[in-house]
């Protein structure tokens, strides 16, 4: 394990630990009201305050790391994985449906990837689940990008052609040799992506059209805290300083990543 990269893996790891079990972790229920203690200053009970209906605060960003990160990490591979299944599969057979899965994934490239999701989640009408699609259907075209342009370079390597002389089949190549030769330029991607799914899925709660209330999402949070900035401004700076932090781990771990698997002498 490279010493320089384990205080970032520890401190990812930590994140998606509270993630997991947040609700075992929350000092109070995220989601009772207790309208008497609305807006309440930090204090010694309840460390980052209430908002307006009285809910704990420290409480909600707990329980929002599990909205918000694990929906982030779900998202964050079902793209990686089908989009790099997809890119393999075009830069290693080439034809006719390399040209049609790139022409398709160039046309969504078009668009601004945010413009869209926010197009696409409105149509369908709001929700996590929607959010999480409309990022999805526009987040699998880089990693089809990545992968394939990795799989041309490999397909024509010395060792793929001694498996085609071995007689392994297509399929066995594609599975055994050149997506474990791509996995850690697409590893990389990912670690870095996350920072920005996180982003991009809380900025669609703020905008009403990611998780609705009362779900603890940090998004969402932010937008039931924007009118108290300047009375109550721990109310949308505790979910703010939350995506801020998650965002910053996960961005140096993905450097620090990038820096170890050195990928680009290894291809």
């Amino acid at each position: 394990m490279n010493k320089k990269l384990l205080p970032y893996l520890i401190l990812a790891g930590s994140l998606i630990f509270v993630a997991i079990f947040a609700e075992f972790l929350t000092p109070f229920d995220p989601y009772v009201q207790d309208l008497e203690g609305a807006l309440t200053p930090p204090n010694s009970v309840n460390l980052l305050g209430t908002d307006r209906y009285g809910r704990d605060v420290l409480s909600r960003v707990i329980m929002g790391s599990q909205t918000t990160l694990c929906a982030a990490l779900l998202l964050l591979l079902t793209i990686s994985v089908v989009g790099s299944l997809i890119g393999a599969i075009c830069g290693f057979s080439g034809g006719k449906l390399d040209t049609i899965l790139m022409r398709i994934s160039d046309i969504f490239l078009a668009f601004p990837q945010m413009v869209f999701a926010v197009a696409a989640a409105g149509a369908l009408g709001g929700g996590l689940f929607n959010a999480a699609l409309a990022l999805a259907v526009i987040g699998w075209t880089k990693y089809a990008r990545i992968s394939r342009g990795l799989a041309l370079t490999i397909r024509n390597l010395p060792y793929i052609d001694a498996a085609k002389m071995a007689g392994t089949t297509s399929a066995g190549i594609l599975f055994c040799h050149v997506l474990p030769n791509i996995a850690g330029p697409i590893l990389v991607t990912a670690a870095l992506d996350i920072g920005t799914i996180i982003m991009e899925l809380a900025g669609l709660s703020f905008l009403g059209l990611g998780a609705q209330p009362p779900t603890a999402e940090w998004g969402a949070m932010m937008n039931n805290g924007r009118s108290m900035l300047q009375t109550a401004s721990w109310v949308i700076l505790a979910p703010g300083f939350a995506i801020f932090l998650t965002v910053a781990i996960f961005n140096l771990l993905g450097d620090k990543l990038r820096d170890v698997l050195d990928t680009k002498n290894k291809l």
